[in-house]
């Protein structure tokens, strides 16, 4: 891979704009909760040279990778092979109690859409693997091969929103009667043959089987239930935590979770509120932002981000 021309993280400048104030802080660190290729955490270490950092992922594959584009600042970026609910434990492993800016990107990164061999994309045939973590033991084929017919209804409508949810499965438990499904390829005819040509034309038939498939294998959505209260515990006074989502299900997570997080803890009725009822955080951006049509056009993989933010007001 050539690290010159991986592509621009996105919302790169807006979260910066964003973090900026705990950034600037002297002897501020940082969390980069999905370091990916480390695209942020390089900006981050860039642009304040007394910033140090943590950056999580559970890819061993993107760790390499943004270990070496950030070779020149590896004093100041420590990384953490972990889960992003992991946050209390890579801060114990770092010997730090507490940080000033946390970023979340969530969902695919760009190293696993275009590495066809890990089969995140319906696009090209590939093994049905879909794990960010390729040393976890759970894969898409094994969930295709082993799970009952409600079971994958069940994922495809909690995790994909699919409307054809029980057709697929039915058509999914049919197939392997007769073979293994082993790849991507195998699996996109099979949701494509149980499609009726009127819904076919909405769109392509296994984008959101796919997307199900890979939260299922990845348990992304319990993961980042845990994850961003643990991230909110670990910020300090003044800190401030930027999320970016990237589908309708991970978007509600952040809303449900950042609303609990900025709402006063007093009791109905009292007269007034004490200071110890009052909320911890506050917003930083008036509910959920959306990529401007020129960041969308420069970075097309930006149209369906959602970001929030918020900063930490008082001790908890």
């Amino acid at each position: 891979m050539e690290l010159d021309k991986i592509h621009t993280p996105v919302l790169l400048e807006r979260c910066l704009e964003l973090l900026d104030p705990a950034l600037a802080q002297p002897g501020a660190w940082a969390i980069d909760a999905t370091l990916g290729m480390g695209g942020h955490s390089l900006a981050m270490l860039t642009r304040y040279p007394g910033l140090n950092l943590i950056g999580l992922d559970r890819d061993p594959q993107a760790l390499e990778i943004a270990g070496t584009r950030l070779a020149a600042v590896a004093d100041r970026a420590h990384l953490v092979h972990t889960v992003y609910d992991g946050i209390e434990g890579a801060l114990e492993t770092v010997g730090v109690d507490g940080v000033d800016a946390i970023l979340f990107d969530l969902g695919v990164s760009s190293l696993q859409l275009d590495r066809a061999e890990r089969g995140f994309s319906y696009a090209q045939d590939a093994p049905l693997d879909m794990r960010m973590d390729g040393t976890s033991e759970l894969t898409a084929e094994i969930i295709l091969a082993t799970y009952r017919e409600g079971d994958l209804r069940r994922i495809f409508e909690d995790f994909g929103e699919e409307k054809l949810a029980g057709r697929y499965a039915r058509a999914i438990i049919a197939a392997r009667n007769e073979a293994p499904i082993t790849r991507s390829g195998q699996l996109v005819q099979i949701l494509q043959d149980a499609t009726p040509a009127a819904v076919s034309r909405n769109g392509h038939p296994a984008k959101r089987v796919f997307q199900a498939l890979r939260i299922e294998v990845n348990t992304e959505l319990s993961v980042l239930a845990a994850a961003i209260p643990a991230a909110l515990d670990a910020l300090n006074v003044g800190g401030r935590i930027v999320v970016l989502s990237y589908q309708s299900l991970e978007d509600r997570i952040i809303k449900r979770l950042f609303a609990k997080a900025t709402a006063s803890t007093a009791p109905a009725g009292l007269p007034m509120e004490l200071p110890e009822h009052a909320a911890k955080f506050r917003l930083l951006v008036r509910g959920a932002e959306l990529a401007s049509d020129d960041e969308i056009e420069e970075n097309p993989r930006a149209k369906p981000v959602r970001l929030r933010a918020a900063e930490r007001v008082r001790e908890g």
